[in-house]
């Protein structure tokens, strides 16, 4: 590894750590065009070296949403296990395609990561927009009934609704938790796994929806798992490339030890900056790099 590629491995690990630190994830997804573009990698072994900076960005996070206790160990390990099909199969399609096609592929994906990241903060920030200016209205209940009436009337309605008997062994509280689907788990974990194994990213973007919707688990629960689903698939997928090619290791670790410290400065930034602005300067950044990539791949194909 020589001396310029280091000092270019440098920003750009911690440039990926802070995306990931700061966003949650989408950071791992800018290591593939760094890789080729700016040290000289091919697209193959970009592909694979990137596995590298995921894993470990996946540890590194892994372990602070555990002592959180925001990670559901068993959900996490059967979901990864049901992706290692995939990621086996992605790996495997991914060696055998040509560059060119690979590298399309992938600036195709990144405009799919701008487009959910812009559309996921445009539905964080609409109930705060609606908040701004007046006060939101009141129940109906509330607007036409004396003061302390709502209490009441919001207490006998829960007594008579405790009062019901139960019908079929339903609970009359909590959130409902969606049944469990066997074969659309094992189609999910798969469709994850061969996202992960095909273009070496982490892919948290499809696991914390997929974790969300097919198993039930609340939002940060769903964030920490996922990086329990990312380490497995990345580690299945890195075990299946290893005979296909050699990886330059000193630039994959200067790369991912500088992701890790970037990725707890960013976690220290979070608080102080604006996720809307942060996330769409992201997505535009993303968008920009698909559009350069698409160009100069699309006319060799």
């Amino acid at each position: 590894m020589s001396v310029l590629i280091a000092a270019t491995a440098l920003p750009c690990g911690l440039l990926i750590g802070l995306l990931l630190g700061a966003l949650g994830g989408g950071g791992s997804v800018l290591a593939v065009p760094a890789l080729v573009y700016l040290m000289g990698q091919s697209p193959h072994a970009a592909t694979a070296g990137a596995l590298v900076v995921v894993a470990v960005g996946a540890v590194s996070g892994l372990l602070c949403h555990a002592r959180a206790g925001r990670v559901r160990w068993a959900a996490g390990a059967t979901f990864g296990a049901l992706g290692t099909a995939g990621s086996y199969a992605g790996s495997r399609w991914s060696a055998a395609l040509d560059p060119g096609v690979l590298m399309a592929a992938f600036s195709v994906l990144m405009l799919v990561v701008a487009a959910g990241m812009v559309l996921r903060g445009g539905r964080r920030s609409a109930p705060a927009a609606a908040g701004d200016g007046a006060p939101e209205p009141a129940p109906p209940e509330e607007r036409s009934t004396p003061r302390g009436w709502p209490t009441r009337l919001r207490e006998g309605r829960r007594s008579r609704e405790l009062a019901r008997p139960l019908e079929c062994g339903r609970r009359p509280e909590g959130p409902a938790v969606p049944r469990p689907r066997p074969l659309r788990t094992i189609l999910t974990a798969s469709a994850v796994g061969l996202l992960t194994g095909f273009f070496g990213v982490g892919g948290g973007f499809v696991v914390v929806p997929a974790l969300t919707l097919v198993l039930g688990l609340e939002m940060p629960v769903a964030v920490g798992t996922s990086l329990l689903v990312i380490l497995v698939n990345s580690g299945v997928a890195l075990a299946t490339r290893a005979g296909t090619g050699s990886l330059d290791w000193p630039l994959l670790a200067t790369l991912a030890a500088c992701a890790a410290a970037g990725s707890h400065l960013g976690n220290r930034l979070a608080g102080h900056l604006r996720p809307q602005t942060l996330t769409t300067s992201f997505a535009a950044l993303v968008a920009v790099l698909a559009l350069v990539m698409a160009a100069s791949t699309l006319p060799g194909l």
